[in-house]
């Protein structure tokens, strides 16, 4: 997925304008729910400017789209496979994954009082693929060879190739159905024009312009409950609010002065853990819930570098790493170690990269570099972009590679996120650290992405072994727990070659006022947050 920094960098905050979404007035009445009048607040640092489905792929606006668009599927709490949502059934035809078939539920409308029908659906999947944003998602959708619809009701979906993972792409908002009377075939939609048909609707947005000019992003989407939504979503807030911040100090400061009830995972890690702390100590009034993320950060290397193209090389750096330290030291323990492609909690998990390596030592990475003959010190640059420690990440990490002697670092941080993805793209980086937020929870979205040969982190490996058999192997798997030994293959190949060295797993760490209830229940690796299961105690 793309990270709301690659979408937007560098914005303040200025020019504040508001819109109230046609057709959605506000209600007092939550859909399903107990909600009174229960208001919430959420603050996040996941900047972003689209609001229709089929231009939006970044963190900031799946935040909101995951609670105003229905997808067939959608996953459940805590799920690591999504369940029927506006779909009753659904499940492949055959036994070779290229063919999969939906039954709608019957008598659903969006939030405009239009019927959702299975000409929706397939209006919405030719229409993603159509437009082709190049910041939109449609590349999740390029299996679909056909999709048809038969009769009001039911949806058949035609591949190109077996694709076991289509139903957990089909319950991200790449796979949200929008109104054909309502969104364009050939071009996206203004947000003050969208409609859906989820367990919210839009009642206003307001935006902001970036210092310096530019184009203008979100500052506050107000949502109120959709009386129309036909789904199981119980609603315990009449009202929900996000509201959109660049820097992490006027996040924690609305947190501080009650200008936001809770904030997502968008803090410095050290503000977390000493709130953390703070609460342990009995300190604050702030209710601190960590919870699981799947989200990962690696360090890649280009492997089409004279330096960084030899396995000894990169054998060696992954044989230096102290990921614990790392942990301790740079992050205050807000992130985990992490010895596999595939994050904790995540099916195909596994300790590859310990198995391989073990802990650091400095006598085996010599031995490494001996056998092949490498001259030392190696010398490597090292490059990272923005960071939420600022340089304290990549300044450790060059420490433990000089460790011995065996290496000579030089570090560099990009701090334009744009200019960052070009220099990955371009190959002008020998080692460089790159974050990555999986689209769905499923091996193949933690590992293909990734090493493929168009790999998204750009680093040049290819191994046949891997794109040719294993992948597209794992994809023919229905029972995605089934495919956990494939996956477990491509990453004892993965660790013997290093083409990129898994660090860390991120912690999430959810802030929010005394009064807010059930954050607990949705801070999980789905990366969905359920803005329906928040609710006020006003007790």
């Amino acid at each position: 997925m793309k990270t709301s920094a690659e979408r937007l960098a560098a914005l303040g905050c200025a020019g504040l304008v508001a819109v109230t979404v046609a057709g959605c007035g506000s209600v007092t009445d939550a859909v399903k729910g107990d909600s009174g009048g229960k208001s919430i607040t959420l603050g996040t640092r996941g900047l972003t400017s689209v609001l229709d489905p089929a231009g939006a792929y970044d963190i900031g606006s799946w935040l909101v789209l995951a609670n105003t668009y229905q997808s067939l599927l959608a996953f459940p709490a805590a799920a690591s496979s999504p369940s029927p949502e506006a779909a009753q059934s659904c499940g492949f035809t055959g036994g070779d994954a290229t063919e999969y078939h939906c039954v709608l539920r019957p008598g659903q409308t969006f939030s405009n009082g239009h019927p959702l029908s299975a000409a929706d659906v397939v209006f919405s999947i030719e229409r993603s693929k159509k437009i082709k944003d190049p910041n939109g998602p449609s590349g999740l959708l390029d299996t679909i060879k056909s999709v048809e619809a038969k009769g009001d009701n039911e949806v058949v979906f035609h591949l190109t190739a077996a694709d076991a993972t289509l139903p957990a792409k089909l319950a991200t908002p790449a796979g949200a159905i929008v109104d054909h009377q309502v969104f364009p075939a050939d071009k996206l939609l203004d947000n003050d024009k969208v409609v859906g048909s989820g367990p919210y609707k839009f009642d206003s947005i307001e935006t902001m312009t970036p210092e310096g000019g530019g184009s203008k992003v979100l500052a506050k989407v107000v949502l109120t409950p959709n009386d129309k939504y036909a789904g199981d979503a119980k609603l315990q807030n009449s009202k929900f609010t996000v509201r959109y911040f660049d820097k992490p100090g006027d996040l924690k400061d609305a947190l501080d002065k009650g200008q936001v009830d809770l904030v997502d995972n968008s803090l410095e890690p050290n503000t977390a853990a000493q709130l953390l702390a703070d609460q342990q100590g009995g300190k604050t009034d702030l209710n601190v819930v960590e919870g699981d993320s799947s989200d990962t950060n690696s360090l890649v290397f280009n492997t089409k570098d004279a330096t960084t193209g030899n396995v000894a090389v990169r054998q060696a750096v992954a044989q230096l790493i102290d990921r614990k330290a790392l942990a301790r030291d740079v992050f205050a323990r807000t992130v985990q170690p992490l010895y596999s492609l595939v994050p904790t909690g995540i099916t195909g998990h596994n300790t590859a990269f310990y198995d391989k390596y073990g802990d650091q030592d400095v006598s085996k990475a010599k031995a490494i570099l001996a056998a092949a003959k490498v001259p030392t010190p190696v010398k490597l640059n090292l490059t990272s972009g923005r960071s939420r420690t600022g340089n304290a990440e990549v300044d450790t990490l060059k420490r433990q590679l000089e460790a011995g002697g065996l290496f000579q670092v030089t570090t560099q941080v990009e701090n334009d996120p744009t200019a960052y993805q070009k220099g990955r793209n371009e190959g002008k980086y020998q080692a460089y650290l790159v974050g990555w937020t999986a689209d769905y929870p499923d091996p193949d979205n933690f590992i293909g992405p990734l090493v493929a040969a168009d790999s998204v982190f750009h680093s040049g490996w290819e191994d046949e072994r891997v794109s040719q058999k294993l992948l597209p192997e794992g994809l023919k798997q229905a029972d995605r727990g089934g495919a956990a030994a494939t996956y477990n293959q491509v990453q004892s190949i993965l660790a013997d070659s290093a083409p990129l060295i898994p660090l860390y797993q991120n912690k999430a760490f959810y802030v929010a006022r005394r009064y807010v209830t059930g954050v607990e229940t949705t801070v999980d690796s789905t990366g969905v947050f359920r803005f329906w299961d928040i609710g006020r105690n006003t007790k």
